[in-house]
């Protein structure tokens, strides 16, 4: 059984990820911590969660939990994460990992040095509708990938992000940028997940708006080994009329277009047209979770480690050197 202990029960474990470890099979949630104690017993009897604290360590000691998922903002993952695996923690960390590369390299050793296990939120390789991309790219059916085009384009304040008391999500300093850097990761992501080892990547942002501390507008390019280029745009401070969303897969057949943040992918060849909506699941991160529980017990392979948000966090350092 494995035996979750989660460091800050905020928003994100509400619905997305929270009541999913009380779901999968030989699983469960025993503890809940967030330094605001009233705010952790609240969760703690919402979710039925027997165990609630006010500080990580002393969950850690006293709970009897196995494994932690660790749901802070960014600023704090790696601390956190060192800790529970110099306590022999398995480990379940939000992304973005860390808010640098050289935090995930930090973290990535580690990992390295002892004998606990470490994933990554990376929920969206687990979620069915981009399994199906995945296939249709497997089985070809667009041909050979040439490009890809990545256009996310928000508001000043994104319908995507949750409202929080104070939004550190536009904090470096907690972040470590942006609405980039909370939103891009699934992005970035799945296309280490599509097409592979990366072998160059550049790009640059800057602060068009000056509405908050963080960079606002980001553009960058991947190059992979088998050839595939990826050209991203992501922009916070577009009209509410003009909000995007989408990924274009070019192949010498046809093309893939789907939202990251929707419901639905749709293909396109000289003999066919298709689109397929999808029902996601109520709890979004519960088959990643699923997938990490059999890592833990020795059953399946890391659904996505450390080092693979290592890249992922080397990309996005690239990507937001102020030019």
């Amino acid at each position: 059984m494995i035996k979750w202990g989660i460091i800050g029960c905020g928003d994100v474990t509400e619905l997305k990820s929270g009541p999913a470890f009380k779901k999968v099979a030989d699983s469960d949630l025993i503890a809940v911590m967030r330094r605001d104690a009233a705010k952790a017993e609240d969760y703690a009897q919402r979710h039925n969660v027997s165990k609630w604290y006010s500080d990580a360590n002393t969950m850690m000691s006293e709970a009897g939990i196995n494994a932690v998922y660790i749901a802070t903002p960014p600023s704090s993952h790696l601390e956190y994460a060192l800790n529970a695996l110099e306590k022999g923690f398995n480990v379940y960390v939000e992304k973005p990992v860390t808010r640098n590369a050289a935090e995930a390299k930090a973290m990535d050793a580690a990992v390295k040095k002892g004998n606990a296990k470490l994933t990554v939120a990376h929920y969206r390789r687990a979620v069915p509708m981009f399994l199906k991309v995945k296939e249709l790219l497997d089985n070809k059916t667009v041909g050979d990938v040439r490009t890809v085009q990545i256009r996310m384009w928000q508001s000043r304040k994104p319908k995507l992000i949750a409202d929080t008391a104070t939004n550190w999500r536009v904090l470096p300093e907690f972040s470590g940028g942006g609405y980039f850097h909370d939103l891009a990761p699934h992005q970035l992501d799945l296309m280490l997940y599509y097409f592979g080892e990366p072998e160059k990547y550049h790009g640059f942002s800057l602060n068009q708006s000056a509405s908050t501390p963080a960079d606002d507008h980001v553009c960058g390019e991947i190059l992979f080994k088998n050839g595939v280029v990826v050209n991203g745009s992501w922009c916070f401070n577009v009209a509410e009329s003009l909000t995007t969303d989408t990924c274009e897969i070019i192949g010498t057949k046809g093309k893939i277009t789907f939202p990251f943040f929707g419901n639905y992918v749709s293909w396109k060849t000289d003999t066919e047209e298709e689109a397929i909506t999808f029902q996601h699941p109520q709890h979004i991160q519960q088959p990643m979770i699923e997938k990490i529980v059999a890592y833990f017990k020795n059953e399946g392979p890391n659904p996505c480690s450390i080092d693979e948000a290592v890249v992922l966090m080397d990309i996005i350092d690239a990507f937001t050197i102020p030019k």
